[in-house]
């Protein structure tokens, strides 16, 4: 239970700052507005943080809770790639709506030059373990090729959700992140389809 409510208050805190980084931008944030957002305490803050910019590396946090939400969503009978690209769709939906680009950018930019811990390639993280899991039932399904290991697929499947991103950030944000990769990962991940007795992609990818 101790662990549970830890969890509980380290999520509210994390949630709080990034919807206020959102509403009125990171630099005209104080940790008190933040505190008193999350409705905990300056002691429970600093218990978890050195400070507000630790809370920059926390974005994989808010990811990772919208991926515990969308599978509480997502229809067991959809079919593999259908969720894949669900997946997709809703967080970059709740990136536009929710992450700055100027914070976006900022996040990617530390992961390159950081000699820490790269957060977005931890492998413990949900959105890995969610990956493993529905590419692994896909193969098994027969809804995507054997040739390719689960692993190698969810590092491709991750790399281009990374270079999606990158490129949103470098081009200023000037078009919809969602709707510019529903038109572009499809054709990423095709070679995730089995193939068809004449050799061709199956098209299932819409």
């Amino acid at each position: 239970m101790a662990k549970k409510n830890a969890r509980n208050t380290r999520g509210r805190i994390v949630e709080a700052a990034w919807r206020l980084f959102y509403d009125q931008g990171y630099e005209d944030t104080t940790v008190e507005e933040i505190i008193e957002s999350s409705q905990t305490s300056k002691g429970s803050f600093y218990h978890y943080f050195d400070g507000k910019d630790a809370l920059l590396s926390t974005l994989s946090d808010l990811f990772d809770q919208k991926y515990q939400d969308l599978q509480a969503v997502m229809p067991p009978e959809m079919p593999t790639m259908e969720k894949l690209l669900f997946l997709n769709r809703e967080l970059f939906r709740m990136i536009e709506d929710s992450v700055s680009i100027d914070l976006m950018a900022r996040l990617l930019s530390t992961q390159l030059v950081t000699t820490g811990n790269r957060h977005l390639l931890d492998h413990k993280r949900i959105y890995y373990r969610l990956l493993r899991r529905i590419i692994a039932e896909g193969q098994a399904a027969g809804e995507l090729t054997q040739s390719r290991s689960v692993n190698d697929m969810v590092k491709v499947y991750a790399l281009c959700e990374r270079a999606l991103m990158y490129d949103w950030c470098l081009c200023g944000g000037d078009y919809s992140l969602a709707e510019y990769a529903a038109r572009q990962l499809p054709v990423f991940l095709h070679d995730f389809l089995p193939e068809t007795s004449s050799g061709n992609r199956s098209e299932e990818t819409n």
